[in-house]
C-alpha cells in the first residue's frame, strides 16, 4: 500500500516570532532597540521612550504579517 502524500507544513518565522507580539485589537508590536547596555551615555528620557513598546509601522506591516504568518 501507498502512503498519502502530505502537503509539507509552513512554517513562522522562528526569529520573528520571538521578536513581535500581535495584540488583542490585532496591531503588532516590538521591543525598541538599544536598551540593553551603555546606558549611563543616554538621557533618562531616552530611555523612558526606549522602555515603551513600539508598533510595527503602515509600510512595513504586509511583511511581518508574512513572518508570522497572519496573511
Amino acid at each position: 500500500m501507498k502512503k498519502a502524500l502530505k502537503m509539507p507544513k509552513v512554517r513562522t518565522n522562528s526569529s520573528a516570532k520571538k521578536r513581535f507580539k500581535v495584540t488583542g485589537t490585532g496591531k503588532i508590536t516590538f521591543q525598541k532597540a538599544f536598551k540593553r547596555h551603555i546606558l549611563t551615555k543616554k538621557s533618562k528620557k531616552r530611555k523612558r521612550v526606549m522602555a515603551k513598546k513600539g508598533e510595527v509601522a503602515q509600510a512595513n506591516l504586509d511583511f511581518v504579517k508574512r513572518l508570522l504568518r497572519l496573511k
